[in-house]
C-alpha cells in the first residue's frame, strides 16, 4: 500500500469546476462543489453526477467463474442471467464481513465484481485465496471509471445520449453498448441514494468525453457534479449501510439486516455458522432511529437506555438534509430493536432521546 494518494482520471476536471478534494479510501476525491446541503438536494429533487472511479472492479470469468463466487458471496449468482445485476457480500471465517459488493453477469461464464475502493487489495487477496478452480481472475479497477447519475430526472437527462430506452431498464439490471458516443459503457440501473438514475462504468479512454456529454445534456434539468459529502447523507436516509461503519470484519450480515442476501440454498464461506445463527437468533441488531429533538449523533457515539446503561453505539449518523432532523444507524440489543422503542443517544454527556423507526427514513424512488 502507498502513502501516495491515487487519483481518478478526471482528477483535473473536479479541479476545475472548484471541488474541494480530499483523502478518501487512498484517493484523492471530490468531497463537494458547492454545498452538502445544495448537492443533496439537487440528487433528491433533480438529477446529479458523482464521480466514483475510486470503486474497484474485477473480471471474473471462465467455466469455473460462478463456482467461485458462489463459494466466496452470501447471495446466490446463480440466479443472475445476462443483464443483471445483484447485491451481495463476502463473508468471512469468524462471522464478519470481508466487503460489500454488486455482482453482474456481463454473459455466459463473464461477471463484473465491483467492490469498495478501500478493499480493493483485501478483496482480491481474499478472493484468490478461494480460486483453486482456476477461475480467470482480473483486477480492472484502473481501466474503468464510474459516474453515478442519480436523481429523479436521471432518464430524462440521459436519454438524448444512448439509443438504448433507459425508461425501460429494471431496476439492478444493466446494457452494454454505445453512450454518448463511447463503446463498451455499462448502463446500470443502480445507485447508493435512494433517488433513482444510473451508474456509467465507462473505459478511462473514454471518462472526459462521457462526464462532458452528461454535464450538457444534464444542464436544462438542473444536473450538477456532486461529492462524497451528499452521497453519504443520501445514502443513509435510505438506510444503506457503508463498510467500514455499518458493516464491518466483526459484523454479521444477520446483525446488519442482511440476510436477505444471506442465501442457505448453497455452501459458502462460513454458512453453516451463519445457518446456526440465524437459526439461534442474533443478540444484536442494526437499526435505524430519528433524534426526536435537537442533536446529531455521529460514529462512535453511546447508545443509552433510559437507565443510563449502554445498549449499543452509532455506527452512521448525520442531520438529515430531507428531514432537517437527527438521524443514525446503530447497533441495539435485538429486544430494543423494534420500531417505535425510545433509546438516548449520549451527545457530549447528555442523553438525548431518539426512537427506534423502520428504514428508509426517506421513501426511495427505485424499486427493487
Amino acid at each position: 500500500m502507498s502513502d501516495t494518494l491515487k487519483t481518478v482520471p478526471l482528477n483535473d476536471v473536479h479541479q476545475q469546476l472548484g471541488a474541494k478534494m480530499v483523502p478518501f479510501a487512498g484517493y484523492n476525491m471530490p468531497v463537494r462543489y458547492s454545498s452538502d446541503l445544495d448537492e443533496h438536494h439537487t440528487v433528491r429533487r433533480a438529477v446529479g453526477m458523482f464521480d466514483v472511479s475510486h470503486m474497484g472492479e474485477f473480471r471474473v470469468r471462465g467455466p469455473k467463474a460462478l463456482d467461485l463466487i458462489q463459494r466466496v458471496a452470501s447471495n446466490d449468482a446463480s440466479k443472475l442471467v445476462p443483464g443483471k445485476a445483484q447485491y451481495s457480500c463476502l463473508p468471512n471465517q469468524t462471522g464478519g464481513v470481508v466487503d460489500d459488493l454488486l455482482i453482474y453477469m456481463l454473459a455466459d461464464e463473464d461477471y463484473l465484481l465491483v467492490v469498495n475502493a478501500s478493499n480493493i487489495e483485501k478483496d482480491w487477496n481474499w478472493i484468490q485465496q478461494f480460486n483453486t478452480e482456476g477461475a480467470d481472475m482480473q483486477n480492472v479497477s484502473d481501466e474503468l471509471s464510474l459516474f453515478a447519475v442519480q436523481g429523479p430526472k436521471a432518464t430524462a437527462a440521459l436519454q438524448g445520449l444512448t439509443d438504448t430506452d433507459l425508461s425501460a431498464i429494471p431496476y439492478y439490471s444493466f446494457v452494454q453498448g454505445t453512450f454518448a458516443g463511447a463503446p463498451d459503457v455499462i448502463i446500470s440501473a443502480t445507485g447508493y441514494t435512494g433517488a433513482g438514475g444510473f451508474e456509467l462504468y465507462v473505459p478511462n479512454a473514454h471518462a472526459k468525453q462521457v462526464w462532458d456529454a452528461v454535464m450538457e445534456a444534464g444542464q436544462p434539468y438542473g444536473l450538477k457534479p456532486i461529492g462524497l459529502g451528499a452521497r453519504d447523507t443520501l445514502r443513509l436516509e435510505m438506510g444503506y449501510c457503508l463498510y467500514g461503519n455499518d458493516i464491518t470484519d466483526e459484523t454479521s450480515p444477520l446483525e446488519a439486516g442482511l440476510g436477505w442476501i444471506t442465501k442457505f440454498t448453497k455452501d459458502f464461506t462460513n454458512s453453516e455458522n451463519l445457518k446456526a445463527e440465524k437459526a439461534a437468533g442474533v443478540q444484536r441488531k442494526l437499526v435505524g432511529f430519528l433524534m426526536d429533538g435537537a442533536g446529531i449523533p455521529r460514529s462512535h457515539y453511546p447508545l443509552v437506555n433510559e437507565a443510563g446503561e449502554v445498549i449499543g453505539e452509532v455506527t452512521s449518523g448525520t442531520q438529515s438534509p430531507s428531514l432537517s432532523k437527527g438521524v443514525g444507524l446503530g447497533y441495539v440489543q435485538t429486544a430494543l430493536a423494534a420500531p417505535g422503542t425510545p433509546i438516548f443517544v449520549q451527545v457530549r454527556g447528555k442523553n438525548l432521546p431518539a426512537t427506534v423507526v423502520k428504514l428508509p427514513f426517506v421513501p426511495g424512488t427505485e424499486e427493487a
